[in-house]
């Protein structure tokens, strides 16, 4: 038994995203290199690794939506979250790269063009800010990971416009890699974060979104259902899960009373996101070789 839930077009997005950041890296790195901002450089090289990740993520995110084959039976939905542990290391070290720029320049400081930053800025936020909102609302831990680095490229051009702005005022060599190091320390904090979602997912981890107390006490209200062991639940990629249990049944007349109950127990597992469901349902005489007393749950 099989439940497919509606999916969003993460692939659409991710292909935006990736387009929209790859023309503005080669723009930036031409432009930090004409305005003298070692900032706009360093955040060129930060946005290189990005496009990277985000072509990385878009060619997984298109693999995992490919249908189930007999090698990968459940599909390639997986693969989508081998992009979110992909980017989130690029993104580690890329945030030291930028605090590794920031504190040399904080020990060589040099002023830069004022108004080529502002205006770099401007387009920096605008861009990055649209393909961030974009993909903000995804779903998958894959573009969760990718409109985190979006946003840091925002909150990154949000700190240089303000820079740029009291350079243009008030020239202080010392503002724009202090500001650097702020934001990528605080995106580091993030996606370590992230990480650790990330490798709990790999590592099946129970979701989070799921009660399993909640589904099992749902199965015993059933009637005729004696106990429920075996539970299982884990995630193909943080938003498809899969559920197998096995079910105990009372002695029963006939197979009427048994179809009642496996319908019940269909109608139950529609309500929540799982991509597959199995379970096996065992009568009264049959002894399930599995069955350890301390993880059966009885009526």
């Amino acid at each position: 038994m099989a439940h497919h839930h509606h999916h969003h077009d993460s692939g659409k997005n991710l292909r935006t995203a990736f387009f929209l950041n790859l023309a503005f890296t080669i723009l930036e790195l031409f432009g930090g290199w004409y305005v003298n901002s070692v900032a706009i450089v360093s955040d060129a090289v930060h946005d290189l690794g990005d496009s990277i990740s985000l072509g990385t993520s878009w060619y997984l995110d298109t693999l995992s939506k490919k249908k189930a084959t007999r090698s990968y039976s459940f599909g390639y939905r997986r693969f989508s979250l081998l992009g979110a542990l992909i980017n989130a290391v690029v993104l580690i070290l890329g945030s030291v790269f930028v605090i590794r720029e920031a504190i040399l320049r904080l020990q060589n400081p040099e002023m830069s063009d004022a108004e080529g930053m502002l205006y770099f800025a401007l387009l920096g936020v605008a861009v990055n800010g649209y393909a961030a909102w974009k993909l903000s609302k995804g779903k998958t831990q894959n573009e969760k990971v990718i409109s985190w680095h979006l946003l840091e490229d925002v909150l990154g051009w949000g700190a240089v416009l303000i820079a740029a702005v009291v350079l243009y005022f008030y020239p202080n060599p010392y503002l724009d890699p202090a500001l650097s190091l702020i934001i990528a320390i605080y995106i580091l904090w993030n996606v370590v974060q992230r990480l650790r979602e990330t490798a709990f997912l790999f590592l099946q981890g129970q979701p989070s979104d799921v009660d399993q107390a909640a589904i099992e006490k749902e199965i015993l209200a059933i009637t005729h259902v004696q106990s429920i062991h075996h539970t299982h639940i884990w995630s193909l990629d943080g938003e498809h899960h899969v559920f197998t249990t096995h079910v105990k049944l009372e002695p029963m007349e006939s197979l009427e009373e048994l179809l009642q109950v496996k319908n019940e127990l269909k109608q139950i597992m529609k309500k929540y996101p799982f991509e597959h469901y199995t379970i096996e349902t065992e009568i009264a005489e049959e002894d399930c070789d599995l069955l350890k007393e301390e993880n059966c749950h009885h009526h």
